[in-house]
């Protein structure tokens, strides 16, 4: 019964199988069109092909020792065609796929923070810490999406092989089955490989958020350090302005607090941000040394700054006269830097007599000081200096008479200047042994080769000499040109002119 029964329906069995077959079929090179671009199996493919390459140039070589010389000719020319092959596949040269494809990156390390700026490339190297390890599962995810499409193939393929088993389908399905224990083993690798990568990101990334809170709050004290000595600073300035009147006091004053700050902030910064100080100091030892040679006059500016600030020979606003190469400058200081001082040229007896010009810009540096006459004309508070007039008489001018009226004119006209002086004397007698502080006014009279010269000297403004010159200048003349008698001798020439007796006739030359 049971054989009448497959006699009978075995046609229409074949006829399902085959269908099915077909159907299979169909499925099968759908996912192989698809797996076929698939760049994982691409670089399987490609892996194998170089590990094949491999093992034919052996071969060859194997069969070139035993060839005669005109196969050995062939056979080199065969191996020179697979070395060629095995460059275009360099890349696959690694020995194990696993690794080739699904070996993650060394993870990147980043240095120890030293500075606030560091934080910025910290989170940068935080940011990329993760997208990497986004990236690797990516592959993972890739991968294994890769593999699912080979297990479908591979379980088409066996029913395949079943249903019409034959020679071709027996070696597909083992070249499947060997494709799928691959990359079965490959991924396997690669998750073991990403458990031990996402814990080393994860380390680096705790101890880079580690080295960052701890530079933040290292900045955070060093800027709240520095705000409270800038607080200080801007507190000593405010009583600064409110007890010294002075102005060209207030602003020495002033110089001394923003030096001592910025010096306090640079040491605050040092002392934040390097490690080892002793080294730090070792180096500058050796670079001052060098530098103390090659920047000579400028340490030397740096010093006498020092000696000017703290020593108070000179301040801001005082009346100094300089001399160099042989040139003579008078002028009021404007600033002191830290390497010069800034001199602004005025008009003097001076510019009068010899420069024949003023109103300049001049830069002095501090180490003159040094090396230079500088005369301070305002030192210690001083506002008056002594000036002198001369006043050449003729022999026969009644030259009592002219000492008395140029007496009374300097004596008034400088006796504001002479109060002045008298104050100002008397505070300077309390740092100085003064053996003469008389400043009232002084007359000499003396004989000169051509007529009797009075000599006037008189307390004046330091800083407007020349006025008080010129307006006593003139009230002396004017006083002068009323009497007779009182003549201003001055260079003059006698010509005698002799009697010549006129030729008229040229014969008697």
């Amino acid at each position: 019964m049971k054989k009448i029964f497959l006699l009978l329906f075995l046609p229409f069995i074949v006829l399902l199988a085959q269908d099915d077959i077909e159907h299979l079929d169909q499925k099968l090179n759908e996912l192989h069109n698809n797996l076929a671009y698939n760049t994982w199996i691409i670089k399987y493919n490609n892996f194998n092909i170089y590990k094949k390459t491999q093992e034919e140039i052996l071969a060859l070589e194997k069969e070139g020792l035993k060839a005669n010389e005109r196969n050995k000719s062939i056979i080199e020319r065969q191996i020179l065609i697979l070395k060629e092959r095995l460059e275009l596949l360099s890349e696959y040269k690694s020995a194990n796929f696993s690794k080739m494809v699904l070996a993650p990156e060394e993870v990147d390390k980043i240095d120890k923070l030293t500075n606030p700026l560091a934080i910025i490339s910290a989170y940068s190297h935080i940011k990329k810490l993760r997208r990497d390890k986004e990236e690797y599962i990516n592959l993972l995810n890739s991968f294994k999406q890769t593999l699912d499409e080979l297990i479908k193939e591979n379980v088409l393929v066996a029913e395949i092989a079943k249903l019409a088993p034959s020679k071709e389908h027996d070696e597909y399905l083992k070249i499947s089955n060997q494709m799928v224990r691959d990359f079965s083993q490959t991924l396997r690798f690669g998750e073991i490989s990403y458990s031990v990568y996402e814990k080393k990101i994860q380390e680096e990334i705790e101890k880079t958020t580690a080295s960052i809170k701890i530079q933040s709050v290292r900045a955070f004290n060093i800027v709240l350090t520095i705000v409270i000595v800038v607080a200080i600073a801007f507190l000593l300035k405010f009583i600064a302005r409110k007890y010294i009147g002075d102005n060209d006091r207030f602003y020495t004053a002033n110089k001394i607090i923003n030096f001592i700050n910025i010096n306090m902030i640079v040491l605050i910064l040092l002392f934040g941000y390097i490690e080892n100080i002793s080294y730090l100091v070792t180096v500058l030892g050796f670079a001052s040394a060098g530098l103390a040679i090659a920047m000579k006059d400028m340490f030397m500016s740096m010093l006498g700054w020092c000696v000017i600030v703290f020593g108070g020979s000179f301040r801001v606003g005082d009346r100094v006269r300089v001399f160099q190469n042989n040139t003579h400058y008078i002028g009021d200081i404007i600033d002191i830097s830290f390497l010069r001082i800034t001199l602004y040229e005025d008009i003097s007896l001076l510019t009068y007599t010899d420069n024949r010009r003023s109103g300049r810009i001049i830069f002095i540096p501090n180490n003159f000081i040094f090396t230079n006459l500088i005369s301070n004309y305002t030192h210690h508070g001083m506002k008056t200096v002594w000036d002198g007039l001369d006043i050449t008489l003729t022999f026969d001018s009644n030259h009592q008479k002219a000492l008395e009226i140029i007496e009374e004119i300097v004596i008034k006209a400088s006796k504001g200047y002479t109060k002045l002086a008298k104050e100002s004397m008397n505070k300077l007698r309390n740092e100085y042994s003064i053996r003469n502080p008389k400043v009232e006014p002084r007359f000499f009279t003396f004989l000169e080769g051509y007529g009797m010269r009075i000599s006037a000297w008189y307390m004046t403004n330091s800083y407007a000499a020349l006025i008080l010159r010129s307006n006593i200048s003139k009230e002396i003349i004017n006083e002068f040109n009323k009497h007779n008698d009182i003549k201003i001798a001055y260079p003059s020439q006698n010509l005698y002119m002799a009697k010549h007796k006129f030729i008229e006739n040229k014969e008697d030359i």
